[in-house]
């Protein structure tokens, strides 16, 4: 196995050992999700999954505004191979995603009374809580899993993803068990954020990569990670936040928005859940193809399409059948519904994969661009006066298109910065 902080493995190696243990990890990640899920479905009424679904989208905007953290560590550790920046100029990460992250969270808690009514039913203190301790967690949980991705430590890597799930899916299982409703669903959406510290307690390689730096001056790590922490807020917005979007957006959503929620939810996991959870091998690999913008991309995207179309063709058929046998008789969607939210995720994905390669190209302001253009598009898609579901279809549909012109066209330009692109 390549040793934290050797740059001399070779980018094939690392992309094909990479892919494999971070692959194995994802498919366990992506179990235990769906388990969460589904108990939460199976324990609660729609109604009150609806609840369940704005927290769990809430936790994941912040925690996806925290994965721009994870971005700009793993490429700015990653350059330490091809760049000769001297330690005068070099940024400590974790120390930097500490600071934020106790920002962010004292933030959240402070302004929590002018808009907590809004976004929070009953209760809306623990959901306050836990949103400003589970984003402070998890900030330093991406930065993290960015300095192991930028210097090959994938078993740790795999292994804090496993973790967080794991730790999640218990909890989940424990509400059920001693019958805590709604509140311990909640518990368990944010007991995750202290993974970090359980593989930092028995991992001497997790440890060497959290004492490793980058090669910028704190204002310049600060500068990027500004970008990509705006633009990972408005994917999370867009990706795990839709349900708070939708409610945002909607006088009630009631039975019928639960019913959208757990379908947008089940057919967006398959693509979007190994997509996130590999952002750091597909930044690792943009950046050791840095010369070959364009072409880097084909394969992931031929992957993507391949895997999205097999989506589509099984959620029009199979789709509705699975929700109901597998949720309940009140959570009823249609064929076409389901075929299209599916390929609303494939759109998804194939921004989330466009983003990864503009950040390893470090145009920072073009990825957050692109991002902020597909939810502004996405949000304004939801204030047709259409029905809920033929919303919901058209904004995830058509809003992530903008994000990928956006991206598309900055990552065909000419390298004119050499220093910044090596």
């Amino acid at each position: 196995m390549n040793e934290v902080g050797d740059p001399s493995a070779s980018a094939g190696a690392v992309a094909r050992g990479s892919v494999a243990r971070v692959g194995s990890a994802t498919a366990l990640t992506a179990i235990c999700v769906y388990a969460v899920i589904y108990l939460a479905a199976r324990n609660m009424p729609p109604a009150s999954f609806s609840v369940f679904g704005v927290f769990w989208g809430a936790l994941g905007v912040a925690t996806g505004a925290a994965n721009g953290l994870l971005q700009v560590t793993t490429r700015e550790i990653r350059m330490t191979r091809y760049s000769g920046i001297s330690a005068d100029r070099c940024t400590h990460p974790l120390r930097v995603a500490w600071m934020i992250g106790s920002v962010a969270a004292i933030v959240i808690a402070g302004t929590s009374p002018l808009w907590s009514r809004q976004i929070f039913a009953e209760p809306r203190e623990l959901s306050v809580w836990l949103l400003s301790a589970g984003l402070a967690g998890f900030c330093l949980q991406a930065a993290l899993l960015g300095a192991l991705a930028g210097a090959n430590g994938w078993t740790q890597y795999g292994a804090l993803m496993v973790t967080d799930a794991v730790i999640r899916l218990t909890v989940a299982l424990a509400a059920v068990a001693m019958g805590w409703g709604l509140s311990g669903f909640l518990w368990a959406t944010a007991a995750g954020a202290g993974a970090w510290l359980l593989l930092l307690a028995f991992s001497p390689t997790a440890r060497a990569a959290a004492r490793l730096l980058a090669p910028e001056s704190t204002m310049r790590f600060l500068h990027g990670a500004a970008h990509s922490i705006t633009a990972a807020l408005a994917s999370a917005i867009l990706v795990m936040g839709f349900p708070v979007l939708l409610k945002a957006t909607s006088d009630q959503l009631g039975t019928r928005g639960g019913v959208i929620i757990l379908a947008v939810t089940l057919t967006r996991a398959p693509l979007l859940v190994p997509l996130s959870a590999m952002q750091g091998n597909l930044i690792a690999h943009f950046v050791d193809q840095r010369t070959e913008r364009i072409r880097a991309l084909l394969a992931p995207a031929a992957v993507i399409v391949g895997i999205g179309a097999v989506g589509v063709l099984a959620a029009g058929l199979i789709g509705p059948w699975l929700l109901r046998a597998g949720f309940g008789a009140d959570y009823v969607a249609s064929g076409p519904l389901m075929a299209w939210l599916t390929a609303a995720a494939v759109a998804i994905a194939m921004l989330s994969l466009t983003g990864a390669a503009t950040v390893a190209a470090a145009l920072h302001r073009a990825y957050s661009l692109g991002w902020v253009g597909a939810t502004a598009a996405s949000t304004l898609l939801l204030l047709l006066p259409t029905a809920l579901e033929t919303r919901t279809v058209i904004a995830l549909l058509c809003g992530p298109l903008v994000g990928i012109a956006i991206h598309l066209v900055a990552l065909a330009q000419p390298v004119t910065d050499q220093r910044r692109s090596l």
